[in-house]
């Protein structure tokens, strides 16, 4: 017999603007959003007395700003998150064997097996207070059977709170919660439920499950699943690996730069792409270029913690320039994103308009779902996946 499973979700309120507040105590009680410029910026973070207006992330700063005026809109600092991420991170991996980190703020651990040594909800409960008293830092978590559950908790949690939900209570908690509450369920499946009159989570849990599938295909049993508190997923250990690259070697040696830079363009694109899809971000980026007679040179940089190829693809091609000297054609050409740590894509809308959030978006929606490359840059495409071999290491 297994041992009843035992996941608690860890989640740091409001990640941005609580490390803010810790340097700048004076922006306490006041509603604060983090992200770019009233012009065409967007909203990355925001606090929750600006949520009470109706702010909320991804939103444009200039919708923000019409919701709550008198918002205080600062752009933010990658290197102090990264630091606050950094010191939490510290603190879990000393105090539990098995845990896995989501986000820049949001963890998974696992309990499963330590109840016979531990009062688990207790030992979490420590934790926090651990976590809050060297950080600085508000944090809330939720602890059920499964990973599903417990993100939920952690939300009816917030702010600053903690949920345990008892095994066999899984549906109990779930029932009264609207369908809009569960974790990776789409706007527009939201409003087909709606249509079946589908609002609260106990109306999904009385569904025939042969009829979600009929309606929603395999997205039925996911529906299912979710609301009845099945969630079988493991937690995947916090991984360490540190970089991600790729190469490509020329049939024959080669100087034109427009092809180049045309391949170079495609690889970083594939690579950035993977980031994004595994919640990662990198600050330090190079490339390789060897020569035919194998004559190799090495150019690299730090940037700010970014996912987006618009940002990697111009500091590529001035590596580039730095890297080659035109005169000798070119064997071989790799780039690598180095100095990696989980952190979704908000971590760039600092520099980002919403119009481009919405282009990688799209693009990323569409290439996870029916695979890498489907769309891509028009200066990509010369190279065809067919002659890009791509690969990883830790």
């Amino acid at each position: 017999m297994s041992a009843k499973r035992i996941i608690m979700h860890i989640d740091l309120d409001s990640f941005f603007v609580s490390v803010e507040r810790k340097f700048h105590p004076e922006l306490i009680g006041k509603p604060v959003i983090i992200g770019g410029s009233a012009e065409r910026g967007v909203v990355a973070s925001c606090s929750y007395e600006a949520r009470a207006f109706g702010v909320h992330s991804a939103m444009p700063t200039r919708q923000a700003l019409k919701l709550c005026p008198h918002a205080i809109v600062i752009r933010g600092s990658h290197g102090l998150y990264s630091e606050a991420s950094r010191e939490v991170t510290d603190i879990i991996h000393n105090a539990v064997p098995l845990y896995q980190k989501t986000s820049v703020d949001e963890f998974y651990i696992d309990y499963t097996g330590m109840d016979r040594f531990h009062d688990c909800y207790q030992h979490a409960t420590e934790l926090r207070h651990k976590i809050i008293r060297e950080t600085g830092l508000p944090i809330s978590f939720g602890m059920s059977s499964c990973k599903t559950v417990s993100k939920m908790a952690t939300n009816q949690a917030k702010p600053n709170g903690q949920l345990l939900i008892p095994h066999g209570k899984e549906r109990e908690f779930l029932a009264p919660l609207n369908i809009s509450k569960i974790p990776g369920l789409g706007e527009s499946t939201s409003k087909k439920l709606y249509t079946y009159g589908i609002e609260k989570i106990g109306d999904l849990q009385k569904c025939n499950l042969v009829f979600l599938e009929t309606v929603f295909g395999k997205a039925g049993r996911f529906l299912w699943n979710k609301a009845n508190g099945i969630d079988e997923g493991e937690i995947v250990p916090h991984s360490e690996r540190k970089s991600i690259s790729t190469e490509h070697t020329f049939h024959t040696n080669i100087a034109d730069r427009a092809t180049i830079e045309t391949i170079l363009v495609s690889m970083t694109e594939e690579l950035a792409s993977k980031l994004r899809k595994e919640n990662m971000v990198t600050s330090c980026l190079a490339i390789k270029v060897r020569y035919a007679n194998f004559e190799t040179h090495t150019q690299q940089e730090k940037i700010a913690l970014t996912a987006a190829e618009h940002i990697l693809i111009p500091g590529v091609k001035n590596l580039l320039r730095k890297a080659w000297n035109q005169h000798r054609p070119i064997r071989l050409i790799g780039v690598r994103l180095s100095n990696l740590c989980p952190g979704s894509y908000q971590i760039n809308l600092f520099e980002d308009n919403e119009e481009r959030i919405r282009l990688y978006q799209a693009m990323d929606k569409i290439n996870f779902k029916f695979g890498d490359k489907t769309v891509c840059r028009a200066a990509g495409m010369a190279i065809g996946t067919r002659n890009f071999n791509p690969f990883m290491r830790g």
